[in-house]
C-alpha cells in the first residue's frame, strides 16, 4: 500500500513589515491560498492586501529582486502567519512523494504571471512607438514582385537597404497617428499600425524579402522595423520612487472610456523614470470652471499681480483681460496656468495602472482597478 508522505520542499517567509508605511490586511482575508492555473500574482496579492500593487513590500523584494522575483507556481500554497505577532506571508512549496520514492512532478509546470499576458501579448514584442528620427531611418519597401500592389504571405518584395548583420526577421509597419502631450500639446512620438512580418532572403542596397505573415494589406513606402526575441514576461508591482506625473493618451479597443483590463498608453517614459511594473494611480481630470464668485475688481487685483510677475496684460475690446506669458506657461504639475477668474477642480482617483512596456517618451499600461470609467486625459501619478 502506497503511503502519500508531503515534504516541505521549499519556506520562503517574508515579513509585512516596511520602514516608512502600514500595508493594510484586506478585510475577510483568507488564510492561505492554493495557487491554481490562471491565477496571477497582482489577483493572489488582491485576496490579502488592500492595495495589491504593495506586494514587493509585503515580499521585502529589493530593487534586483523586482527585476528577477521569486517564482510562484500552481500547486504552492501562500499563507498568512500570524505566530510571530507580526503578520507574515509564507510560501509552502509542496510535492507528493510515492515510495520508494518517486517524485511526480509535471513536466508543463509554468510559473503564474503577475498579469494576464494574453491581454498584453500582441503590445510586447511588435513596434508601437516610432520614434521621428526612427522612422526617417527606417528601411521602406520600394517595390513588390511582378509590379504587385497588395502584398500578401509569400510574396517577395524589395526593400530600400537592409545590410547584413542588421538581422533577418523584421516587422512591417505604417506610421500611425501622433502622439501627443495634452499639456503641453508636443510630439511624443508617432504611434505604428503593426502589418505583418517579413524575413530577409538578400542583404544589400536594395535587399529583398519575403512577406511571411500579413494582418493587414501591405503596400510599398510600408516600413521595416527589426524583430526583436526579447519579451518581458515577468512583472512586479511597485511605485515610483519618485514623483510622476502624466496623462492617459490613448485608449486601445476602439472606445472612448473603459475599464479594468484594457491597454491604454501614457504621457510620460523612461526619460520621465518611468520602469516596467511601475504601478501609476488615475485620477479624473478636474475640470476647469469660471469662479462664481469673480469679479472686475478682483479682475483687477490679479492683473497688477501679474504685472508684479513680468507678464504682460492687455484687454481686448470687450475688456476681458489678455495675457501674454513671457514666463512658463505651466505651473509645477505641467499642466497650463489659468485664466483669471477661472478654478481647477481636484482630481479624483478612479484607478490603478500598472506599466508593462517602455519607450522613451511613452508608455503602455494595463488598467488593473477602476471605480470609475477611464477617459482619455484622465491624469496617472504615483500612488
Amino acid at each position: 500500500m502506497f503511503r502519500y508522505i508531503i515534504t516541505l520542499l521549499m519556506f520562503c517567509c517574508i515579513s509585512f513589515h516596511v520602514n516608512a508605511e502600514v500595508v493594510a490586511l484586506k478585510n475577510n482575508h483568507p488564510d492561505r491560498h492554493v495557487v491554481v492555473k490562471g491565477d496571477t500574482l497582482w489577483g493572489i496579492s488582491a485576496k490579502f492586501l488592500k492595495d495589491p500593487w504593495q506586494w514587493p513590500k509585503v515580499w521585502q523584494l529589493n530593487r534586483a529582486q523586482i527585476k528577477n522575483p521569486h517564482l510562484i507556481y500552481p500547486g504552492d500554497v501562500v499563507f498568512l502567519d500570524m505566530s510571530s505577532g507580526t503578520p507574515q506571508l509564507r510560501l509552502l512549496r509542496e510535492t507528493i512523494t510515492l515510495e520508494p520514492g518517486s517524485v511526480v512532478e509535471p513536466l508543463d509546470k509554468v510559473a503564474i504571471s503577475t498579469i494576464p499576458l494574453n491581454v498584453i501579448g500582441p503590445f510586447l514584442n511588435q513596434p508601437l512607438v516610432i520614434e521621428k528620427n526612427q522612422f526617417d531611418a527606417s528601411p521602406r519597401i520600394v517595390a513588390g514582385q511582378d509590379n504587385r500592389v497588395v502584398l500578401s504571405p509569400g510574396t517577395r518584395v524589395y526593400i530600400s537597404q537592409i545590410e547584413e548583420g542588421d538581422g533577418v526577421d523584421w516587422y512591417v509597419y505604417r506610421p500611425g497617428n501622433n502622439l501627443i502631450d495634452p499639456d503641453t500639446k508636443e510630439v511624443l512620438g508617432m504611434e505604428a499600425i503593426y502589418l505583418g512580418d517579413a524575413k530577409v532572403t538578400k542583404y544589400g542596397e536594395p535587399a529583398s524579402a519575403d512577406i511571411v505573415k500579413a494582418k493587414e494589406e501591405i503596400f510599398t513606402k510600408d516600413r521595416l522595423v527589426a524583430a526583436t526575441d526579447i519579451m518581458q514576461t515577468s512583472f512586479v508591482p511597485h511605485a515610483p520612487d519618485i514623483e510622476i506625473r502624466g496623462r492617459i493618451i490613448n485608449i486601445y479597443g476602439g472606445v472612448g472610456e473603459t475599464g479594468a483590463g484594457s491597454i491604454v498608453s501614457i504621457s510620460r517614459g523612461s526619460s520621465n523614470g518611468i520602469e516596467i511594473g511601475h504601478v501609476l494611480a488615475i485620477n479624473r481630470y478636474g475640470r476647469v470652471i469660471k469662479d462664481p464668485e469673480f469679479s472686475k475688481e478682483k479682475d483687477r487685483a490679479s492683473e497688477a499681480k501679474l504685472k508684479e510677475l513680468n507678464f504682460d496684460v492687455n484687454r481686448d475690446a470687450e475688456g476681458k483681460p489678455i495675457v501674454n506669458f513671457r514666463k512658463d506657461a505651466t505651473n509645477a504639475n505641467n499642466e497650463p496656468l489659468l485664466e483669471p477668474g477661472m478654478i481647477k477642480l481636484p482630481d479624483e482617483r478612479v484607478g490603478l495602472l500598472m506599466v508593462f512596456r517602455v519607450f522613451d517618451r511613452v508608455s503602455y499600461g494595463l488598467i488593473m482597478q477602476s471605480t470609475q470609467p477611464i477617459n482619455e486625459h484622465d491624469t496617472v501619478q504615483t500612488p
